[in-house]
């Protein structure tokens, strides 16, 4: 038998992992790019800080070597009583230069005891036996995170039995639960939403309308079923009014705003600043806290030497050199698709009104810097950018597209602030339902579906009809 031998050409496209590893590259924002930058600091000998010296070091020594003048000699012209006689110590004239390379800046940070720590203390003062200070604890570590208990004294005796091998009573835990009813910040220790509420109106004088409009009617005041409020409580709508506004005061969640440990101020680094100067339109990368990177040259040659010496370091140089040439090429990439949006979304740049955004995708972009629309979403996903008008989020600015009647296409965001607007001029005694701010919407040339609608009023944080009623 024999075998045929066949030759045939075909075309393949592979990505070598230096280009996949590009385009994670790009994905990163300032700060994750500040922090890969370290570590490859740390890593890599042979990458330093700093920018290339465009001086030949070495044959500067060789010539001072040449004629004479090595360090050795010339510290021996060295007036070493003049220098001697210097009474401004280093220290002082580092101070006074402020140098910003030697300012380090760290992030705020706010070191408080957290709320259940607070309340062991305070069970620790009131309790002396050492039995209920413990049974105390286990309480407080039942809480949850908002202050709610959601286990019954039964089963929490039960628990408590069972972990400290010692029988507890249930009236035991429900005296402790009692004692934590009455600390502050008042609701805590409450078994649901309508306890919580009990809770802390019974601290208030005057509440008593208020009290029992959370016991009997609690339902038809989360709904705001006002008209069969009225009717069952017999209140009139300016008392009801005055009740609501109590309640309105009161705090569902007693220990959310608290500090809960160690609270780390969580600021935006925008990725890219735009400054307007009259009619032109200027783009910037954010550069601060990315050092300049540049190659040890010499800890190169003083490593070298043997043939595993030079492998590694020619690794580590070819390494360094990917990396400069990466961030060149991440910035370039960056700027060209930062500009062409700038250019794309121009009046609502030089005004900052969300409603002149133009409907613009990934690929308006993609097309105008002939890359791909992967590239574009790596380098705006996840990134800021810092306008005259405030900070905001690059993927902000890119909007779907309606077709108006008109044959015109304007952005949801337009959409939305025109939706925004009506109910904020609506009647709050007789809030819009979707149905009818749809049909206002297509007045207006919006034609869009009611569930358009309530998707758009998700969006904006906009309650549902019935929780937008007032009296």
């Amino acid at each position: 038998m024999m075998l045929n031998l066949v030759q045939t050409q075909k075309q393949t496209l592979k990505i070598s992992p230096a280009q996949i590893q590009l385009l994670n590259f790009l994905q990163l924002n300032i700060l994750e790019l500040n922090q890969y930058l370290k570590n490859e600091l740390e890593e890599n000998p042979v990458l330093d800080e700093g920018v290339e010296d465009t001086k030949d070091e070495f044959a500067d020594a060789e010539l001072g070597a040449v004629a004479g003048q090595t360090e050795d000699k010339t510290q021996d012209y060295m007036d070493w009583e003049e220098f001697g006689d210097e009474d401004v110590p280093d220290y002082r004239t580092r101070i006074q230069q402020n140098l910003e390379e030697d300012t380090t800046y760290l992030p705020i940070v706010a070191q408080e005891i957290s709320w259940r720590e607070e309340l062991k203390e305070q069970f620790g003062w009131l309790l002396p036996d050492e039995r209920q200070k413990q049974l105390a604890f286990f309480l407080v570590e039942s809480l949850s995170d908002e202050g709610y208990l959601a286990a019954t004294a039964d089963a929490l005796a039960d628990d408590v039995s069972f972990m400290f091998g010692q029988f507890v009573e249930e009236a035991e835990v429900q005296a402790l639960v009692a004692m934590l009813h009455q600390m502050e910040p008042a609701g805590l220790g409450a078994c649901n939403l309508q306890h919580c509420l009990l809770l802390q109106l019974q601290r208030r004088e005057g509440t008593e309308i208020a009290q029992k409009l959370i016991e009997n009617h609690f339902g038809e005041l989360a709904t705001h079923n006002y008209d069969k409020l009225m009717r069952e409580s017999g209140l009139s709508a300016a008392e009801l009014k005055s009740t609501i506004g109590i309640v309105t005061t009161l705090n569902p969640r007693p220990v959310s705003h608290l500090a809960n440990g160690v609270v780390v101020k969580d600021n935006i680094v925008p990725d890219y600043i735009v400054t307007i100067d009259g009619e032109f339109i200027e783009v910037a990368l954010n550069k601060r806290g990315i050092p300049p990177l540049r190659i040890n040259h010499a800890y190169a040659q003083e490593v070298g030497g043997s043939r595993a010496a030079n492998s590694y370091v020619n690794s580590k140089i070819n390494a360094a050199n990917w990396l400069i040439e990466a961030i060149m090429q991440r910035e370039s990439t960056m700027l060209k698709a930062m500009r062409t949006l700038v250019v794309l979304q121009r009046d609502y740049f030089m005004t900052g009104d969300a409603r002149l955004l133009k409907p613009m995708v990934l690929r308006h972009v993609a097309e105008r810097i002939k890359m791909d629309i992967s590239t574009v979403s790596r380098v705006t996903s996840g990134k800021y950018v810092q306008t005259p008008f405030g900070v905001i989020h690059v993927k902000n600015l890119f909007t779907e597209g309606i077709m108006t009647d008109t044959g015109q296409v304007v952005s949801s965001r337009q959409i939305q602030s025109s939706l925004a607007e009506l109910v904020a001029n609506e009647d709050k005694q007789n809030p819009l339902n979707d149905s009818q701010l749809a049909e206002m919407l297509s007045q207006r040339g919006y034609p869009i579906a009611r569930r358009t609608v309530a998707k758009y009023r998700d969006v904006l944080g906009i309650s549902a009809v019935a929780l937008r009623q007032t009296l």
